[in-house]
């Protein structure tokens, strides 16, 4: 990676998430690599000519006001237009302080635009708390082989350590938060609400589920739909079965 760059809109949080937390975030401020800049992010992708290879959004709850524009069609297109060739991007989504219809119309919208989008859990104790929605402009493959010598190579030593740091001691580990993709979810989604910049509808059905906890029913009714995606794996058959295992453990838990 021979370039960062960082959207920020508080000056004050890099320098403070630098004195307490560089070492888990591997200097990132400080890295010659990166630059900084501070401004709204859609207004910044809106503004720039630039395209990457990757695009991640870790924005608030859509309930807070204005941050349901980083969750709009609009937006999603947006991000999309500014990924090279074989790009990804990646959203945040929450599902603690939020409830089904509000999840739902996270993903359908997300899906929307990226028709070959994955998600991918963050649990608490086995349950639900929070989802990556993972998406790019052509169908992902993942060849379990070739990653697998990947994190075992000098090369990846700080990115393999790295996910040792939050509990992924194995590829399997990782790949088991596998949640489910698009063509799987559509049943699930099929009266999901599209969010859009014309009503930020979201905006609304989030603020109704403020202060509700009902993550663990939305991620068990997500994991209902999921199957093994094998056209998102490929792989040795030895390797194949063992993440099949993996992803079998999460569904019974």
């Amino acid at each position: 990676m021979s370039r960062i760059v960082i959207c920020e809109m508080e000056p004050l949080i890099p320098p403070t998430a630098t004195q307490y937390f560089a070492k888990e975030n591997y200097n990132v401020m400080n890295d010659p690599r990166t630059q900084i800049f501070y401004d709204d992010a859609r207004h910044f992708v809106l503004t720039t000519r630039e395209k990457f290879d990757i695009i991640t959004s870790d924005p608030i709850h859509p309930w807070v006001k204005g941050s349901a524009t980083l969750y709009s069609r609009e937006y999603f297109q947006l991000v999309k237009d500014h990924l090279n060739p074989g790009g990804v991007v990646t959203q945040w989504v929450p599902l603690y302080e939020s409830d089904m219809d509000t999840v739902k119309s996270e993903l359908a919208t997300f899906f929307d635009v990226f028709p070959n989008g994955t998600v991918w859990a963050n649990e608490l104790n086995g349950g639900g708390y929070d989802v990556f929605l993972m998406g790019q402009n052509e169908p992902a493959k993942i060849n379990l082989d070739a990653l697998q010598q990947r994190l075992e190579s000098p090369e990846y030593f700080r990115v393999a350590q790295s996910l040792r740091d939050v509990g992924f001691n194995s590829m399997y580990d990782l790949l088991a938060t596998y949640a489910g993709q698009d063509q799987d979810l559509k049943p699930w989604l099929r009266d999901a609400e599209i969010n859009r910049d014309g009503n930020l509808r979201l905006q609304y059905l989030a603020g109704l589920a403020l202060n509700i906890s009902q993550e663990g029913p939305i991620y068990s009714e997500m994991l209902k739909y999921r199957q093994f995606p094998a056209n998102l794996f490929t792989g040795s058959e030895a390797v194949m079965q063992h993440l099949y295992a993996a992803l079998s453990a999460t569904t019974s838990r």
